[in-house]
């Protein structure tokens, strides 16, 4: 057989860390000194310097998506002469056990909420879609708490699909990190969130198998935009 022939061209774009906190050079900064501090202070892994060379131009990024993503829904609509409730910008946030998620999560939620044309700023960690511990139990799952199947997989899409589709109040479960369950009766509320941010494990797999059958969706076809953090 023929050696597979190498492909030299890749769909990403490399960068130096100096070379991605220069380009910020000419957006304005949306937080004051004092607003800075405090964001790196609710984090106990990011540094003020980390989030103007880092995040800073990443929220930029996100948000020239944002807008443009905004104003093709607005033309959309006016074209075709439908009238159309707000349709939410979500990004997906994935990455390994520890590696930072939920602190990447939570500052690039402020950073997003300081530009004008999207102040409300959503957080969903998709721990809360996990089936409750006797849930797992029962299903002998419990070993494999965290893979997808120890997901309610149906819940979550139709959670998702009902964000995406403009609707005014949507609720999602909670999981406590001191108790390792899904709280009852303690939903998160989202009310039309300019942007969603949806942070787990497995967020970014697309569609494959599941009980034997082939699914049709997955989380991340729901994603406009799609973040991986990465670690040693």
């Amino acid at each position: 057989m023929n050696p597979r022939p190498y492909v030299a061209f890749s769909p990403y774009a490399v960068y130096l860390r100096e070379e991605w906190a220069r380009l910020l050079a000419d957006t304005p900064m949306p937080l004051t000194e004092a607003e800075l501090d405090n964001l790196a202070s609710l984090t106990e892994r990011v540094s003020s310097t980390e989030v103007v060379d880092i995040y800073l131009p990443l929220s930029r990024l996100l948000n020239l998506y944002v807008e443009a993503t905004q104003g093709l829904h607005e033309r959309t609509t006016q074209f075709l002469r439908k009238s159309d409730g707000k349709m939410p910008f979500i990004v997906g946030l994935a990455g390994s056990v520890a590696v930072g998620k939920s602190t990447t999560a939570r500052v690039l939620q402020a950073l997003l909420a300081r530009w004008p044309s999207h102040p409300r700023v959503e957080l969903l960690p998709t721990d809360g879609f996990l089936f409750p511990n006797d849930v797992l139990e029962a299903r002998g799952l419990m070993n494999r708490k965290g893979f997808p199947e120890s997901y309610d997989l149906p819940r979550l899409l139709n959670f998702l699909g009902e964000v995406k589709s403009g609707k005014d109040r949507v609720e999602a479960p909670v999981y406590s990190h001191l108790i390792y369950d899904v709280l009852p009766d303690q939903p998160l509320s989202i009310e039309r969130p300019d942007i969603v941010i949806v942070e787990g494990l497995n967020v970014l797999q697309t569609g494959g198998r599941r009980g034997g059958r082939l699914s049709p969706m997955f989380v991340s076809d729901f994603f406009d935009f799609s973040i991986y953090v990465d670690a040693d």
